[in-house]
Parts: C-alpha cells; sequence; structure tokens
C-alpha cells in the first residue's frame, strides 16, 4: 500500500462502477420478513402499554402516572440516548479516529450518577412536569420559561430528530442500495409513519415500555455483530495492528500533502492532545467541556429527565440512573471498535478520501465513514440475521425519536401553548382533552421542521455525523447548564441575573452557530477554496467547540452572578424544595407570583409525588356526540364524565410539602445498595479512562 505523502492524486474514476452501486437491494426477501415483524411486534407492545396506562390524564400521558419501575427507567434512558445517530455517529467516528470518541460515552457515567444524587431529588421535591416549569417556580415570571422551552425545540431539531432521521434513512438507503436524493425523503417518510404511530397514540408508557424491549434487541444484537466483526479482522490484537494501514487505493491529498481522512497516530488513546487541528478531542475539551454538555443532556434535557421523574420513587430513580450506567460501558466495545474494524474490512468504501469517490458511494463527498456500521450489516451477516440487525438499528431510531417527540409535545404543551393562551386569550384555562391535542398535534409540526433541516447536515464539511451533533450542542446548550447549576446550588441567584446570563450566552453561540453554518468549506482533497474569512477560519479553526463550551459557560455564569449581585434577593420562603440544600424542607413554600385559582398549571396535578391527583377529562352532562367520542378516541380520553365520588381529595398546602418532602425518603437497604453500586460504576469508568489513556 503506498504511503500517504506519495498516495495517488484525486481521480474522476469511481473505482466501484458498475459494482454494488447498480445492484438491486443487498437485503433479501427473509430480511424483509424479519423487520416487518419486529415492527409489528413493537406496534405491539406500544399499543399493549397504551391500553394499560392512564393516557385520557396530562400525568399518565407525560409522566406514566410516575409508578415506573427502575428496569423499563434505566432501560429508557439508554434506548433515549442511543439512537440510530449513535450507531451511525460513533460507528463511524470510530472508523474516522479510532477510540477518542468514546469518551463521550465513559463520561456519561460521572454525569448519571450526579442526575440521580443531586438534580432528580430537587425536582421530585418541586412536583414539576417540565425543566422549563422548575425555573418558572425557581425564579418566578413566564420569560425563561418560554425562553427555554424554545431553545429546548431548537435543540431538539438540529441536535436530535433530524440527525436521527438522517441516520435512519442512510440505513434505508445502504440496504436497498438506492443514494438519491428522493430515496433519502423516502425513507423519512417511511420512518416518520411507524415513530409517530404509537407515540401520539401511547403516551410516555408506552415509550418507555417500548424502550425496554428494544434496549433488549439492540443489546444482543450488537453484541452478534461484534462477535463477527472482531472474528473477520483475526481478533482484537489484528484490528489495532490493521487499523492505521486501512486506507482506500484511491486517495486525494490536501493542501499540506497528507492523504485525507488518513488515520490519526493515537487511534488507541481516550486523551488526546491540544494543539489546535491535531485532534477533533483534545482532551481539555473532554475533560472540561464535555462535562458542561453532558450536565446540560443528563441533568437539565427533558428527554432524559422525564424518564427518571416517571420512577416510583428516589431508589427506582437513582437505580434506573445506574442501570444506565452499566449500559453505557457497552457502546466502546458494541460500536466504536466495529466501526474501526468496519475501515479494516472496507476500506475502499468506509476509508474512502476522494471526494468524487465517496459522493458516488454515499452521497456524501466529505467522506463515507459513517457507513461503517451499516457495510458491517449488510456484509457480515447472513440473510435472515442481517435483517435482525437492521430491525436493531431501526429499534435505536425509535426508540431515540419517540422519545424526543414525547418530551417535546409535553415542553410545547406546558410551557408554550399554555403560555400563549394566557397572554394572546387572556384564557388561562383548558381542558384536558385541549391538552392532550394540542401535544400530538405539535409532534407532526416538529417533524415538518426537522425534515427541512436535514440538507445542511448532508452538506457537511466533517463527514462524522456525531461530531456536528456535539457541535451544536457546544454553541447553545452552556448557558443552560450555568443557569441550573447556579439555580439549585446557590440560593442567591435571581430572575434577572438567569435571563441575562441566558441572553448573552445565547446571543454568542447564535454567532458561533452562523458563523459555523454559513460557509460549506469544501471538503478534503476537492481542491477548491476555501470561501471562509481568515479570522472565521482563525475562530472556528483554532477554538474547538468543546474548547468554545468552556468559554461560553464560563461567560454566562459571570453574567448570572453578576447581575444577581446587584439585584434584590429572592426570598428564602420563596425557595423551599426548589434548591439542593432546601429538599427536604416540609414548609409550605411561598409563590414568588399570586396565582389564580385557573392559572396555567390548573389542568395538572399539584400533589408533588405526581401520582394521586390525576385530572381526568372534564365531558358534558349527559350523552356525548358521536363526533367528539371519535376525537376521544383518537387521542385517548375517556368519553365519561368523571364520577366525583372517585376522585381522591386535594391536599392542603401544608399536605403537600410534607408529600413532597417525604417521597425523597429511602428504605435503608435499597438507599445502601444504589450507593455501593454507584461506587462500582464510578471505580469502573475511571478504570477505562486509565486504560486507555
Amino acid at each position: 500500500m503506498a504511503d500517504a505523502e506519495t498516495a495517488a492524486p484525486i481521480t474522476t474514476v469511481n473505482p466501484l462502477d458498475g459494482e454494488e452501486n447498480n445492484d438491486g437491494p443487498r437485503i433479501g426477501w427473509p430480511d424483509g420478513l424479519v423487520i416487518v415483524a419486529y415492527f409489528v411486534f413493537v406496534l405491539a407492545v406500544g399499543l399493549w402499554s397504551s391500553c394499560k396506562s392512564k393516557n385520557a390524564s396530562v400525568s399518565g400521558y407525560f409522566l406514566a402516572s410516575r409508578n415506573m419501575h427502575w428496569i423499563p427507567v434505566g432501560a429508557s434512558l439508554f434506548a433515549s440516548n442511543i439512537g440510530s445517530g449513535h450507531f451511525i455517529g460513533l460507528a463511524g467516528s470510530g472508523a474516522a479516529s479510532g477510540i477518542a470518541v468514546a469518551g463521550y460515552e465513559q463520561s456519561a457515567v460521572y454525569i448519571l450518577m450526579l442526575l440521580g444524587w443531586l438534580f432528580v431529588p430537587v425536582y421530585m421535591s418541586s412536583g414539576v412536569y417540565t425543566m422549563p416549569e422548575y425555573l418558572r417556580q425557581r425564579f418566578g415570571g413566564q420569560r425563561i420559561r418560554v425562553y427555554l422551552a424554545f431553545l429546548a425545540l431548537l435543540l431538539y431539531i438540529f441536535t436530535k430528530i433530524s440527525a436521527d432521521l438522517y441516520a435512519g434513512a442512510l440505513f434505508i438507503q445502504m440496504a436497498l442500495n438506492k443514494t438519491s436524493e428522493g430515496w433519502l425523503y423516502i425513507s423519512i417518510v417511511m420512518l416518520l409513519a411507524i415513530a409517530a404511530l404509537f407515540t401520539i397514540a401511547g403516551g410516555l408508557t408506552a415509550v418507555v415500555w417500548t424502550d425496554f424491549v428494544q434496549t433488549i434487541l439492540m443489546v444482543v444484537g450488537a453484541f452478534i455483530l461484534m462477535g463477527r466483526s472482531f472474528a473477520a479482522v483475526g481478533g482484537f490484537q489484528n484490528l489495532v495492528e490493521k487499523y492505521p494501514y486501512a486506507m482506500a487505493t484511491y486517495r486525494a491529498l490536501d493542501e499540506s500533502n497528507k492523504t485525507c481522512n488518513r488515520p490519526p497516530s493515537d487511534y488507541m488513546s481516550l486523551i488526546r492532545t491540544i494543539t489546535p487541528g491535531a485532534s477533533d478531542y483534545p482532551w481539555t475539551g473532554m475533560v472540561f467541556g464535555l462535562a458542561i454538555n453532558s450536565i446540560w443532556y443528563w441533568c437539565t434535557d427533558q428527554v432524559i429527565v422525564q424518564r427518571t421523574l416517571a420512577s416510583k420513587n428516589m431508589s427506582h430513580a437513582k437505580a434506573g440512573c445506574i442501570l444506565a450506567s452499566y449500559l453505557k460501558f457497552l457502546p466502546l466495545w458494541l460500536l466504536v471498535f466495529p466501526g474501526m474494524a468496519a475501515r479494516v474490512l472496507f476500506p475502499e468504501t468506509v476509508g474512502c478520501s476522494a471526494p468524487e469517490v465517496c459522493k458516488s458511494i454515499c452521497n456524501k463527498a466529505s467522506g463515507c465513514s459513517d457507513i461503517a456500521y451499516v457495510e458491517l450489516v449488510l456484509n457480515l451477516l447472513p440473510t435472515g440475521l442481517s435483517g435482525l440487525m437492521l430491525a436493531v438499528m431501526m429499534a435505536a431510531l425509535m426508540s431515540s425519536l419517540t422519545s424526543i417527540f414525547n418530551s417535546a409535545s409535553t415542553i410545547f404543551t406546558i410551557d408554550v401553548w399554555m403560555w400563549g393562551r394566557k397572554r394572546l386569550l387572556k384564557k388561562s384555562e383548558a381542558s384536558d382533552t385541549e391538552l392532550l391535542i394540542v401535544g400530538r398535534v405539535f409532534v407532526l409540526v416538529l417533524v415538518v421542521i426537522s425534515v427541512i433541516w436535514i440538507p445542511v447536515i448532508q452538506s457537511l464539511g466533517n463527514s462524522q455525523l456525531f461530531d456536528y451533533i456535539q457541535a451544536i450542542s457546544s454553541f447553545l446548550a452552556p448557558p443552560i447548564c450555568a443557569v441550573y447549576l447556579l439555580a439549585m446550588f446557590w440560593e442567591r441567584t435571581n430572575e434577572p441575573g438567569a435571563f441575562w446570563g441566558l441572553m448573552v450566552g445565547l446571543a454568542i453561540g447564535m454567532l458561533r452557530f452562523i458563523v459555523q453554518f454559513s460557509y460549506v468549506v469544501p471538503p478534503c482533497g476537492s481542491g477548491l477554496p476555501d470561501p471562509r474569512p481568515d479570522f472565521v477560519k482563525a475562530v472556528v479553526g483554532n477554538v474547538h467547540f468543546l474548547h468554545f463550551s468552556c468559554f461560553l459557560f464560563l461567560i454566562s455564569a459571570g453574567v448570572t452572578i453578576g447581575v444577581s449581585l446587584v439585584t434584590p434577593p429572592i426570598p428564602s420562603e420563596c425557595l423551599y424544595r426548589l434548591t439542593f440544600w432546601s429538599r427536604c424542607d416540609t414548609r409550605v413554600r411561598t409563590p414568588l407570583e399570586p396565582e389564580s385559582p385557573k392559572s396555567d398549571s390548573s389542568n395538572i396535578s399539584t400533589n408533588p409525588t405526581g401520582g394521586s391527583q390525576d385530572m381526568a377529562l372534564e365531558q358534558e352532562e349527559g350523552d356525548v356526540p358521536l363526533p367528539r367520542r371519535l376525537l376521544n378516541v383518537l387521542c385517548g380520553a375517556s368519553s365519561k364524565k368523571q364520577d366525583s365520588e372517585t376522585k381522591e381529595p386535594e391536599l392542603s398546602p401544608e399536605q403537600q410539602a410534607e408529600e413532597a418532602a417525604k417521597f425523597l425518603e429511602e428504605v435503608p437497604f435499597w438507599r445502601n445498595f444504589v450507593n455501593v453500586n454507584a461506587i462500582i460504576c464510578l471505580t469502573l469508568t475511571t478504570f477505562v479512562w486509565g486504560f486507555f489513556a
């Protein structure tokens, strides 16, 4: 094999012409039957859990009546995180640059412990449904709550839904051997139709139980493919030795006369140099910047936190976090190493570096490392088993999409719709039927916007989908992380400080966001000039997005602290059970704003434990008209007037405060059990960091 410095220049001849690009589908009819059987099974699970759940109430639909066991909670945390973007992104980054991307997975173990032991107790005792709702109780007013709701929805669009849709469509394109633009969008429509079906029908209970089933499928299927991948390359040692030489025959050179997309020399290290442009994973960014982004994602993001809020009690919430932590050790072996094996086995496709050749292979000129896992499935597994693995990857996509759809509809309905009714229509009362319809219709709107953003992902100069996802988070998430940390652990933080910290952080983050995506950087080896001004190249090229995350966090935190110190503090009696230090306080909290009986949360149980005051849908006296009954069936609403005698009596403010504090109590045995397992998880992940350092 030629050396990188003497590699052949780019050629316009595709070495794969006449071979796989003109073949028919790469899966047989037995694979198709397996995929269909999988979807039928998953839909059956979703519909069964929908029928068993209490979806006629807001708490039942959005928080599964806060009665979930730790096993489905932990499995749902893992499945919601490991979507198709991870199968594509982690394996693709492993194929492109080695194991460093696994640092994202290992660091999550530390942050999951923060979620279970520091953040969830406060959320539970405050009795909130959404994360913006928590800040509204903490600071008062509506502007922070509404701003964070809109920002969370934007992050879902840019980093979650569009990326997962693109990754899932790539699965289908490669399986059908269709790389045209039209097939991309046909695949997306197919995915959306299935994902939205039982999400709209089932609520969080259906999503959590479906995630549980799909987690089992993902782990078992990925273990099978991992074994075959290691066997195909001759074992782990052969993989380590062959990986740095896995390069395509037709290669392009960059401006410095080095081979494009060449594997780095430190491909087996989790901790890498901080020299600008030398690594996509500088160790300072992976330690500090990643911690900031991870706290936002695992501890303040609605998609993740909503699963823990559905737990029966604190012990179940902590145990769910521990189960998810143990599962987070798997991606390094199930996704990253197989991605590296794919490059060794298929260097002409996965390791392509000439833009024209890459364009013909995966319709992306910047590189095709993101097809690594799909190539393994289609080439290493026999007929039938490859269909099972495609179903497993589709399971990852469905888990991620359904979780996001449910959480996004929760945020929009409770934090945006109710606020809009009060401000624009001067009406604060809404029936549960209205809220449920709004939440489900919003899913469709969210999907349309996400599909429009997909062409931007295709035009990325960097071929790695996972880097794109992390970059967007680094531009928008640090201010949110700073405000939540200060709100929860520093009582002096007030509303003006939090608001202006968020605004300044948003302005700086959006500036980097706009600059980053305003220019399409030519792929390596294209010979085209870089259109970016020198200043933009200096900032974007020399300031890694994880380093930018640290900078943005410090700016936002500094503004929040400064403004809070020069403005009046919040009275301590308004902060009971809203900070970590007061989470067990049994005194009645004084609202920051006088709330009328028909406030924007009047339709939702105010019981801090969330489990005993689900409001049933209010129906008119007498017979319900046929159109109304049909609408109620579609939205999971009850058509019968609730018998007032079956309602549990509402608790007084004093009783609510006592129940909230009592909810955090744990049985000593289970408290010690989860604490010991937490120590084990932290020890193991620290060992992994040290071993691969």
